[in-house]
């Protein structure tokens, strides 16, 4: 294995860490910050490209794309609109969880404090009767979750990747929570959201902190969880940032094996549920994954 150093801010620098690559994985951060900047870089290499993150802004600054390029191949976003697929048919009712007590790095903690308005998400809203139902759902404090230790916050949040999903597949109902163990971080998500973005360095620090606060009290894991009546998937894992790994991993291998075709996509749209949840069942980075009720 050979390693080399590059300063995204330097194409010539870019474009010799690029050059003769056949894919180009990207998780450097903050996503806000690198957008499309690699990936084109990538893509004049004649390379393809495949982005931990990403999300919509930097989808839509690359534009369409004559080569490959793939992002939010990660954790989440990825398998939050990804595994949700397999108990999602139309007019079904869908609850999803995600979440858990782990460690928020300050690169994390920008992109997390910078994840606001319509290209992220709703706060608050559910898929309802084929469209966003806003302000619908309040949060839920000191709940049992299936799949979750002990007693959560649950606190609404419907991200883009469930609304195309929901587009796509049609349920009658479609709800997404963010779960933590503690109101830690929470509250701190609330003072930086209510503060000027002057601020987000002093805010980043308070949410680094306040993760490290509950993992004082809690043992890392990390739960997705999505049920639909009597059906239901659910993964733990210890780290989810091993985990974007393995998603990126798979992403990369589908690319290889010319399983993707040319465009800019996300991940949930290249991926199949069911071949990627077998996968990560087996990883030795994914502690478990169960099936309830899927053939």
């Amino acid at each position: 294995m050979e390693t080399s150093t590059v300063d995204l801010s330097d194409a010539g620098s870019l474009a010799a860490f690029c050059a003769g690559a056949d894919v180009v994985l990207n998780c450097a951060g903050p996503s806000y910050r690198v957008l499309d900047t690699v990936a084109r870089a990538a893509l004049e290499a004649g390379a393809a490209y495949v982005d931990v993150a990403g999300d919509v802004p930097a989808h839509r600054a690359l534009g369409e794309s004559s080569g490959i390029a793939v992002f939010s191949a990660g954790a989440m976003p990825g398998l939050t609109g990804l595994l949700p697929r397999l108990v999602t048919t139309s007019g079904v009712e869908v609850e999803v969880h995600v979440g858990g007590a782990v460690p928020i790095p300050p690169t994390s903690a920008a992109d997390i404090l910078l994840a606001r308005g319509p290209d992220f998400g709703e706060p608050g809203a559910l898929w309802r009767d084929g469209v966003v139902a806003r302000h619908a759902l309040p949060p839920r404090r000191r709940v049992t979750v299936p799949g979750f230790p002990g007693t959560v916050d649950a606190m609404p949040f419907l991200p883009v990747e469930g609304i195309r999903l929901a587009e796509e597949l049609r349920p009658a109902r479609l709800t997404f929570r963010s779960v933590y163990v503690s109101e830690a971080i929470p509250t701190a998500l609330a003072m930086a959201w209510a503060d000027d973005p002057e601020f987000l360095a002093e805010h980043t620090a308070a949410l680094t902190a306040a993760a490290e606060a509950d993992l004082r009290t809690h043992e890392a894991f990390y739960v997705l969880t999505a049920r639909a009546g009597d059906a239901a998937v659910t993964l733990r894992a210890a780290d989810p940032y091993r985990l974007s790994g393995v998603v990126a991993a798979l992403v990369v291998r589908a690319v290889l094996d010319e399983n993707v075709e040319h465009g800019t996509h996300f991940a949930d749209q290249v991926l199949d549920a069911r071949t990627t949840a077998e996968a990560l069942r087996r990883d030795p980075l994914v502690d478990t994954v169960t099936f309830e009720g899927i053939p």
